[in-house]
């Protein structure tokens, strides 16, 4: 079985994979295959590896190629893998875009350069970075808190008109629900082809993204199968019930929005669920104290509160490794 590329048609929820650390901050490969084993039983449509909640930067290139490569193997191309290859310099786009690719990767997924103000360096940067790694399928990152640059609708446009390698718009603009409805408007007024649009922000304004006409997310959060389920019921019309769903978990969602500690929460419930053995983040990078790990118990036995309400399973007895 051979995984396609990437193409304008994703849907889903393309899972923004963790990093798992063994305490020491040694890469944790037996981590990954059960955080694998787990997202799949999730019932994800993708995993993106090596993005920012990923905690790329702080890898070496080798551990970069080292995890990337167990997680290929152990998807075994049952679903499709994008790899975040962003970097200062087009010569080190091109050289890990190559080898992920030559791993078996679906595709890429490209910030843009911080620093880039105008349109028309925006639009360069990309026709840069597109030419150099020829026809390998490119998710556009637009995430202006991370990266500083901006995006207009009409920039957009042009470059996904302009460039067919680009397969796939990651929207992560906050607040951003008037310009999906305005991206998706152009498309239908025939100004441009349909691209798949999914979208970040830790699934914060998912159901209302959704609404809006977006194909799905790509993004992290604890409990993945919450944002499938939820994907999977609007899809079949069922917007009310995925919007209890999403209710239940939102003050886990909104807790994990925390700047500096967020992944570490994130991290810590994954441990607890059994999927990671360790919740540490590479140095430098957050610890919880006792008062941080109370509240996290204090939000989990809400969900279950929550779930029961519902009639769903409390979430400790969803893993199934």
């Amino acid at each position: 079985m051979t995984t396609p590329k990437l193409d304008e048609n994703a849907k889903g929820v393309f899972i923004i994979s963790a990093t798992p650390f063994e305490a020491n901050g040694a890469l944790d490969l037996e981590s990954t295959d059960r955080m694998v084993d787990y997202y799949l039983e999730a019932g994800v449509s993708g995993m993106t590896i090596l993005g920012v909640m990923g905690e790329a930067p702080k890898l070496t290139p080798d551990e970069s190629m080292a995890f990337c490569q167990r997680v290929l193997k152990r998807v075994n191309d049952h679903v499709p893998i994008v790899v975040g290859v962003s970097a200062p310099s087009l010569g080190s786009i091109e050289s890990l875009s190559s080898k992920v690719m030559d791993t078996g990767a679906a595709g890429v997924m490209v910030a843009p350069m911080p620093g880039l103000r105008t349109d028309r360096q925006i639009e360069n940067y990309f026709h840069d970075v597109c030419r150099t790694i020829g026809d390998t399928p490119v998710v556009l990152q637009d995430y202006p808190p991370s990266t500083g640059v901006y995006f207009s609708v009409e920039l957009l446009n042009k470059l996904f008109a302009d460039l067919p390698s680009l397969k796939i718009l990651k929207h992560e603009e906050s607040p951003g629900l008037r310009k999906i409805t305005q991206f998706r408007g152009d498309e239908k007024s025939g100004n441009r082809r349909r691209v798949s649009v999914l979208v970040g922000n830790g699934a914060l304004y998912l159901p209302q993204e959704l609404n809006r006409g977006v194909d799905g997310a790509m993004t992290g959060f604890a409990f993945a199968e919450m944002m499938v389920q939820v994907c999977s019921l609007h899809a079949v019309g069922k917007t009310e019930e995925a919007e209890d769903l999403f209710d239940a978990y939102l003050p886990l969602v909104r807790h994990e929005q925390q700047i500096g500690i967020g992944l570490s929460l994130r991290k810590e419930v994954l441990r607890r669920r059994g999927v990671i053995s360790s919740a540490a983040t590479r140095k430098p990078g957050p610890a919880l104290d006792k008062t941080d790990e109370a509240e996290l118990t204090a939000l989990l036995n809400r969900l279950n509160r929550k779930l029961e309400t519902l009639g769903k399973t409390p979430y400790l007895s969803l893993i199934h490794i």
